[in-house]
């Protein structure tokens, strides 16, 4: 597979486990970088590191359920912004021509991983403010769940969206600040918020503990719950409106990776529909389309001008 050139020579050449080595861009200037997520997420996906295909066809449909083929095909060349464990990368990587994954973390062991039988997918360690590509070079850009965990969002959206070629579109998933819940819900999580600030902060270790803990005894009987109201009344949308109801469909295994992402990461930023769509636009994005599904938001935008 020729993949393509990188537009800087690597800083190193990191070693796997298999003797094969990943380009390293990561240096001590990168600006937009928060070191201590960076570090809470590369621990997070070396934990939750093996996902069946399962767990990804059902996760990866909820978010590319506004994508088609007009958006990403055969001759895609694809940009898996902040890969991760690679769950997004293995989802495209047989519906596309090319993906390049980059992820600044630790979690490009378990991307590789993942990805390894993958012939057309390579994984790099970048940041988003070094990304060693030049601009206008991808087709397609999958950012869930990344900029949000970023210092200056709206600056790494503006980096992400030059290295796109007119005409082609990005898939963005940012959290939401809660603007389509009501009062109540705002205030249970809202609570929940100050238990993410302690936990957090904790030693690794304690804090995989405390958010498992989490994972059994809060996430896991509202899915219950929700499950059952389900199998008796269908999927009314009343019953969506249950806090964690999302996670209905979801294994043990995505609650407890999702519980450590929610209370362990450091940084988080929220924005509402209008805010994504302001941002989105200022950066050369149009013809939007939101998802009026959960995860919220996530939502599509087509590079029209350079």
């Amino acid at each position: 597979m020729n993949f393509l050139e990188y537009n800087q020579i690597p800083i190193k050449e990191v070693k796997l486990y298999n003797e094969k080595t990943i380009a390293s861009f990561i240096t001590d200037s990168d600006s937009n970088f928060d070191e201590k997520t960076v570090k809470s997420f590369g621990e997070e996906w070396l934990k939750f590191n093996s996902f069946s295909p399962k767990e990804i066809n059902v996760a990866g449909s909820q978010y590319f359920d506004i994508i088609d083929n007009k958006l990403l095909n055969a001759t895609s060349v694809v940009l898996d912004l902040g890969c991760g464990s690679g769950r997004w990368t293995k989802f495209v990587a047989s519906k596309v021509k090319l993906v390049e994954a980059i992820d600044p973390s630790t979690a490009i062991f378990s991307a590789a991983s993942l990805n390894e039988n993958e012939t057309n997918v390579r994984i790099t360690q970048a940041s988003v403010s070094n990304i060693p590509f030049d601009d206008e070079t991808f087709d397609f850009v999958i950012c869930l769940g990344v900029l949000h965990h970023i210092p200056n969002t709206q600056q790494a959206l503006i980096d992400v969206v030059k290295k796109i070629k007119k005409g082609g579109a990005i898939l963005l998933y940012l959290y939401y600040n809660l603007d389509n819940r009501g009062i109540l819900y705002k205030m249970i999580f809202r609570i929940s918020t100050v238990f993410r600030l302690v936990i957090s902060k904790l030693p690794h270790q304690l804090k995989k503990f405390c958010c498992d803990c989490i994972a059994v005894m809060v996430y896991l009987p509202l899915v219950i719950v929700t499950r059952g109201l389900y199998k008796i009344f269908g999927t009314k949308n009343w019953i969506k409106k249950i806090p964690l109801s999302y996670y209905a469909d979801k294994s043990f295994n995505i609650i407890r990776n999702d519980a450590l992402d929610r209370f362990g990461t450091p940084l988080e930023q929220r924005f509402s529909k209008i805010d994504i769509e302001k941002m989105m636009q200022s950066c050369g994005l149009s013809e939007l389309k939101f998802s009026e599904n959960a995860p919220y938001w996530h939502v599509v935008g087509k590079k029209i001008n350079g």
